[in-house]
């Protein structure tokens, strides 16, 4: 059930309407049970998956709750009489046992990811290597379900356990609430990754009809629409005429489909969550952002700060920071420090902690090694930037004036764009081979009398179709533009009545008018829903 299907649109109106009409002590409940109904439609072979991460991590969670709790009542009633050592020793151990059902819970749930996700990737790499030493006999291949935005809730339900390992708060005692929050709806396909103590406030609360509200998000809602099905399913058959047909289209053909990929992930992308955050607001539950105009971005470092923010906190603070400060970092950073000197040495632990991030975004986005490539395509650009630090300082330090010019500000968003959209022809080609030979084609292959003189209107795309994308990036542009200095729809709502409805009118008018529609109706899937 895509949500741009119709199926889609009266399985949320239902619930909307069972979540307001009945008494407001059920709306979780209402909600419990939609969430699994949609689950059950997507497929009811992926149920167990999910239910099999609940439980754990719930149970996990309450042991870790028990643990912390025996721990504060021992120390209450024999904390007198233990010396400081004493008690320094008894939380260690404490703290260890704890520890051990964290790392049993990780292990188990990243299991189940590892099998279902990357057993034939592994099998597949095996017989390569199988094959290049001489043997003819190969692995067969297994036939696993991928269930249905597996990779989203088992990191949304693993920051939660690491949460309540650290403190951070309480675990939720009640099972059928942490069901819930795990396996939310709207944010099952394609995010965000919540954490528990942003969203279950929000979603365990009760909750009136509000106009305004439920305004706000039907709007939402319509404008993730737009860019999706408006803008992103349109570019997309160009964007796959030119991937598909790489020995016809090559040179200033890659350059333009790698443009067009841009646009049409950032559409696509932005448009599903628009949705997810828009169906949310509808039922007055509050959804983190998860975008903030990244082809703003002066530099790579900042583009990640605004892209799938959720995704790269997770990372941050459950992966780079633990390992960046474990013993054994520490250790390392210890002996680069005295063998290799202060300046290198202590960028040691940041490149190793930061290369072990990059790798698992890389794989977690998909099993294959043109994932494994953009992921440390990035790091490896990242890293030079960071190491160029003083070179950009003591330029902004002769040429002071340059920063504050519009020019060297459009040069540097400019310049972000072209380097993420180059990262980002792995994940178009899908073939790391293969992206380097179109990559090099850009600069072998001097085409672009062929691409302008007629070539883009052999893409599966005719002039009006170039005309609504080109209206559809104006006004991503200027809705952009806008949202610098406040959100759009407080800006519209303090327009006249008949403006407002002009303005939601005429985009509700061009979502029907001028969506690309496929088969029956539904739209193409959201390119988030493989992950």
């Amino acid at each position: 059930m895509l949500f741009t299907s119709y199926e889609f649109m009266i399985f949320v109106l239902v619930t909307a309407v069972l979540y307001y009409v009945l008494p407001k002590k059920m709306q979780w409940c209402v909600l419990l049970v939609a969430n699994y109904v949609f689950y059950a439609i997507a497929g009811v072979e992926f149920l167990p998956f999910i239910l099999v991460t609940t439980v754990s991590a719930y149970l996990v969670g309450m042991k870790l709750r028990s643990l912390k709790a025996g721990q504060e009542q021992y120390l209450a009633v024999h904390k007198a009489e233990m010396s400081r050592e004493e008690r320094k020793e008894y939380k260690a151990k404490e703290k260890k046992k704890q520890w051990r059902w964290l790392l049993l819970t990780l292990l188990f749930n990243l299991g189940i990811l590892a099998v279902l996700k990357y057993t034939n990737f592994a099998i597949s790499n095996v017989n390569s290597v199988m094959k290049a030493f001489g043997s003819e006999g190969a692995l067969e291949f297994v036939d696993l379900v991928l269930p249905l935005g597996i990779s989203f809730y088992t990191f949304q339900t693993l920051g939660y356990v690491i949460d309540v390992y650290r403190g951070k708060y309480e675990a939720e005692t009640n099972p059928f609430k942490f069901a819930l929050f795990v396996s939310f709806f709207p944010q099952l396909v394609q995010g965000p990754i919540s954490r528990f103590d942003d969203l279950a406030q929000s979603l365990f609360a009760q909750h009136k009809f509000d106009t305004k509200t439920v305004s706000y998000g039907l709007q939402r809602i319509l404008w993730g629409y737009f860019k999706k099905m408006v803008i992103a399913d349109r570019m997309l058959i160009a964007v796959k005429e030119i991937i598909q047909n790489g020995d016809t289209y090559q040179g200033a053909y890659v350059f333009v489909g790698m443009l067009f990929y841009a646009l049409e992930l950032y559409a696509d992308f932005t448009g599903g969550i628009d949705i997810t955050i828009g169906i949310a607001e509808v039922l007055g539950i509050k959804v983190t952002e998860n975008f903030r105009r990244p082809y703003f971005s002066k530099n790579i470092k900042e583009y990640w700060n605004r892209w799938h923010i959720t995704m790269g906190t997770w990372f941050t603070d459950y992966i780079f920071y633990p390992i960046s400060v474990c013993q054994p970092m520490l250790n390392i950073s210890k002996w680069s420090r005295s063998h290799l000197g202060d300046a290198l040495g202590k960028r040691v632990p940041v490149y190793l902690s930061s290369f072990v991030v990059w790798f698992t975004t890389g794989i977690w986005h998909g099993a294959s090694w043109n994932f494994i490539a953009w992921g440390l395509g990035n790091f490896v650009v990242i890293m030079i930037s960071q190491e160029l630090e003083p070179l950009y300082r003591k330029f902004h330090a002769a040429f002071p004036a340059v920063k504050d010019k519009w020019a060297f500000r459009a040069f540097q968003v400019v310049r972000t764009i072209l380097l993420m959209s180059t990262l980002r022809m792995f994940d178009c080609y899908r073939d790391v081979p293969l992206t380097f030979k179109m990559f090099g084609s850009m600069f072998t292959t001097w085409n672009w009398g062929e691409v302008l003189g007629g070539g883009l209107l052999g893409l599966g795309l005719d002039v009006k179709d170039y005309v609504i994308l080109f209206v559809g990036f104006l006004v991503l542009l200027t809705v952009s533009l806008v949202q610098r200095r406040g959100k759009v729809r407080d800006k519209i709502s303090a327009k006249p009545l008949a403006v407002r409805a002009v303005i939601w009118y005429v985009l509700f008018l061009a979502v029907l008018l001028f969506g690309a529609y496929g088969v029956g109706y539904d739209a193409s899937q959201f390119i988030y829903n493989q992950f």
